[in-house]
């Protein structure tokens, strides 16, 4: 059991990871001077069930790979073992099961943040975590004032960051892998070369 630690989670499908995630975990280890962060990739994502995802062992196999030299770094199965539609909420509440006295630090855009009123048990979800919102480009900053009419006390256990600002999409490295155009400025070297030999998203 590990006792009063400071946990940063970072979800998402990862398809795929890139820099822009790692610049983002490092600069919210950095401004909580959290003890980890957990990349958690999701599985059945029930808000992208219509779109095309990339089977989970790759995906998990290249988070592996981005992760594997950053100590405080760490990969989590949680969604991927989980059956059923991934839920931020039931995660949230697994990791208060494992962890005694833990802090977690959910991380997520300034577009998820708009979102949130649609997500599972938001209400829940303010109460497991403190939320650490990042930019998205093309993004507006979150009105909190908006949020709080629809989730009370979320402007409570919320920080909003104004950096980094990352021009970095996985839609978009996906599209220009599909044009043949170079990605290898996008993702870690390690994940460029996995791409490469398993021709993802050809």
């Amino acid at each position: 059991m590990v006792v009063g630690i400071k946990l940063g989670v970072l979800g998402g499908t990862f398809n795929p990871i890139h820099l822009g995630h790692l610049k983002i975990a490092e600069v919210v280890t950095n401004e909580f001077s959290l003890n980890k962060i957990l990349f958690i990739p999701a599985g059945q994502p029930w808000l992208k069930s219509n779109s095309t995802i990339l089977e989970a062992k790759h995906r998990v196999e290249m988070v592996k790979l981005a992760i594997n030299d950053r100590v405080h770094f760490k990969l989590s199965m949680l969604e991927i073992d989980r059956n059923g539609p991934s839920y931020t909420v039931d995660t949230l509440e697994q990791l208060h099961q494992y962890h005694d006295k833990v802090a977690i630090y959910f991380i997520l855009g300034w577009d998820n943040l708009a979102q949130l009123p649609l997500w599972h048990k938001p209400q829940r979800i303010i109460q497991l975590c403190h939320l650490v919102v990042v930019p998205r480009v093309d993004y507006p900053a979150p009105d909190l004032t908006y949020l709080e009419k629809k989730i009370p006390r979320i402007s409570q256990v919320t920080t909003i960051l104004n950096s980094p600002h990352i021009d970095i999409n996985s839609s978009v490295i996906r599209k220009r892998i599909r044009q043949g155009l170079p990605i290898n400025q996008l993702v870690p070297k390690r994940v460029y070369k996995y791409i490469i030999e398993k021709k993802l998203y050809q």
